[in-house]
């Protein structure tokens, strides 16, 4: 039997872990992103800022600290995978359904 060497891939993007634990952590900081997802702070702002601009999260300000909302009725980008909606993936990896 020959051993496995493990591979640094994954089945989701960058974009598709920051999404998720947002959803699951609603009152995370970005170094708590970067972390769980394993890419730099700067990489996570960069994007929640393609979430934003896409209109999958809306981002509020509250207090010194921006907020992001998921907006899980939305559909998936590429034609192939646009009949599921984002809350499809996050009903697999959230604890809880995300709301709107």
């Amino acid at each position: 039997m020959t051993e496995r060497v493990q591979s640094t891939w994954t089945l989701l993007t960058n974009h598709g872990h920051v999404l998720v634990y947002r959803a699951n952590h609603p009152d995370a900081k970005v170094r708590q992103f970067s972390d769980a997802a394993g890419v730099p702070d700067r990489a996570t702002q960069n994007i929640l800022g393609d979430l934003v601009d896409g209109g999958y999260v809306t981002r509020e300000r509250v207090s010194r600290r921006n907020t992001e909302q998921v907006h899980p009725k939305l559909q998936f980008r590429l034609p192939a995978e646009a009949a599921h909606s984002v809350g499809e993936l996050l009903r697999i990896f959230t604890s809880a359904p995300a709301r709107r």
